[in-house]
């Protein structure tokens, strides 16, 4: 059924704010257009009314870190079997994309500035070698109605199709305004249903949970200091900080040592943070840990540059070992980012026989 939401300010007794009406449907699209973190902080708009072959315009198209493209319709006054079918054919259409194309979109949109600069500026890396292996399909509303959400609903959960909603509110309290945003389905329960469909293009499926952590050791980072205060790091760099942005709280991480092999696997408690904010317990008392004894010399370097400071994840460790008894073996996955998600069964099946886990997570891929 629909979900109402609310906002009341608390007193001596609650005050509900009222909904204010939206001017229109511009407004909201120029004000996701403004920023596109609204809807996710992973994404980046490649451009607005996006011509397809056929002649349509897609009102916003975007793209993630790891570069699957986002296809973002607004419903407007459509009947939710309109809208729904016409974002059914924008994917049709979008799925063929390659990166020339891509590129060449944002080009267009973005006059002066090319595709992978504004990819570096989004995301802190350079775009994949291999762009669109999937995409996502998300309707934006200001409101939703019964049939719209059983529409999604029966796609998404009985044909993997990567879709999903999303409506604001708008409400206007003693002369400001307020947006709340409600999504349909949780974004990652969907990646985890649509993971399956077909618009993988013969990539292996996620199970919504899993991540693979490169934890390159230094001045900056020690694997020791990850062990005894429960974290993982990465930064000096936005290439290196922002993809663990894309953990999230309960997400499990299997973490690598470059050529040294897997040393431990744990729960993510908290969003990343830059390093000055990041506290631990010493002796009973809790402190920040650029004040706690670490092994990393230099790990309060650029502490104040967001851009450059390294960037902490608390962890809740199920299973380490010291990097002497590291994990290996020929097969297992390893790549340079610093986070992504884990989506090779063969090193999901190694990990969780080697570290004594539940393989109930390889049966969900």
């Amino acid at each position: 059924m629909p979900i109402e939401v609310g906002i009341w300010r608390l007193g001596a007794k609650p005050s509900k704010i009222s909904v204010s009406t939206i001017d229109s449907e511009a407004k909201l699209e120029d004000t996701l257009a403004g920023d596109l973190s609204i809807l996710s902080q992973h994404w980046m708009l490649i451009g607005r009314q996006v011509l397809t072959a056929y002649g349509k315009l897609i009102d916003m198209l975007a793209i993630d870190a790891e570069g699957n493209l986002i296809v973002i319709e607004l419903k407007k006054n459509r009947t939710p079997r309109e809208v729904v079918a016409q974002l059914l054919d924008y994917a049709s259409w979008v799925q063929t994309l390659s990166y020339s194309d891509v590129s060449a979109i944002y080009s267009e949109k973005n006059p002066g500035k090319e595709f992978e600069e504004g990819f570096d500026d989004a995301f802190g890396i350079s775009p994949p070698e291999k762009i669109n292996q999937s995409h996502e399909l998300v309707v934006v509303s200001s409101e939703l109605d019964p049939s719209t959400e059983r529409i999604i609903g029966y796609l998404a959960d009985n044909y993997g199709v990567p879709i999903n909603a999303v409506f604001f509110r708008y409400f206007h309290d003693e002369g400001r305004d307020y947006l709340a945003r409600t999504w349909l389905i949780d974004p990652e329960e969907a990646e985890r249903k649509s993971s399956k469909s077909a618009s993988k293009k013969g990539s292996e499926p996620w199970n919504g949970r899993d991540f693979y952590i490169s934890l390159g050791e230094g001045e900056h980072r020690t694997w020791a200091d990850c062990q005894r205060y429960g974290f993982i790091s990465g930064g000096q760099g936005k290439w290196y900080s922002q993809t663990l942005k894309l953990l999230f709280p309960g997400s499990r991480v299997f973490v690598n040592i470059p050529k040294t092999g897997y040393v431990g696997v744990g729960i993510v408690k908290e969003p990343a943070v830059p390093v000055k904010d990041f506290k631990v317990i010493v002796d009973g008392r809790e402190i920040p840990i650029l004040n706690a004894p670490v092994d990393a010399p230099n790990m309060a370097e650029n502490a104040n540059d967001l851009d450059l400071c390294e960037y902490l994840v608390r962890v809740e460790w199920i299973k380490t070992v010291p990097r002497s008894q590291a994990y290996w073996e020929k097969g297992l996955f390893a790549i340079q980012h610093t986070a992504c998600r884990l989506t090779n069964r063969f090193t999901l099946e190694r990990l969780t026989q080697h570290f004594g886990l539940d393989n109930q997570d390889v049966d969900l891929i």
